[in-house]
């Protein structure tokens, strides 16, 4: 694993750094060549793994192939590319651009699709406890007498709080004012 991540991550990497820093398209084109031929490997390697890891030597073979690619003497990544890869692509970069675009295509609307139905699951999961919570609340209160109240408050003189009384007596006993009394005349200000 070290090896691999070492010399076939690290070290390419730092070399294309450094082709894109000096801007030698000659060292910049073996580079890509290189990574398009790693990502190639990583995605066969991937199911390779499940298949062949019994297989003898199978991880020394991978790290030698991986060495072999890098190698300025055999320039096994330049050699597979232009043998392999790029005849490859040529012949069906026209098919891949129109996969891609209708994947594309679709992963946005599946996007959006399941964004509009998890903000629906979301809202009414919100809406759901907001009513469940005020519901617990309300009976929470309701589960509290007069009593209770007063000794939370720490009045324990009387056993009504007086603003629960002077509401309560106000309802009951004091008349609402007519609206014509209420208004006046408006002259009597001036």
């Amino acid at each position: 694993f070290f090896c691999r991540l070492i010399f076939g991550t690290l070290y390419p990497a730092y070399y294309s750094y450094k082709a894109v820093k000096s801007k030698d398209i000659k060292e910049y084109v073996k580079w890509m060549m290189y990574w398009i031929i790693f990502a190639l490997f990583t995605t066969a390697e991937t199911f390779t793994d499940i298949f062949l890891c019994w297989f003898p030597f199978y991880y020394e073979l991978k790290i030698a192939f991986v060495a072999w690619l890098l190698s300025p003497y055999t320039k096994g990544s330049s050699l597979l590319y232009r043998k392999f890869v790029h005849p490859t692509l040529s012949s069906k970069e026209k098919e891949i651009d129109d996969c891609l675009v209708q994947a594309k295509d679709r992963s946005y609307d599946a996007l959006v699709h399941f964004g509009k139905r998890g903000l629906n699951v979301a809202a009414t999961a919100a809406v759901m406890a907001a009513s469940k919570g005020q519901g617990a609340l309300s009976e929470r209160l309701r589960s509290f007498s007069m009593q209770d109240l007063s000794t939370i408050r720490g009045d324990s003189s009387s056993s009504v709080p007086p603003s629960v009384t002077v509401r309560t007596s106000s309802k009951q006993s004091q008349p609402k004012p007519s609206r014509s009394a209420s208004e006046g005349t408006g002259s009597s200000g001036k």
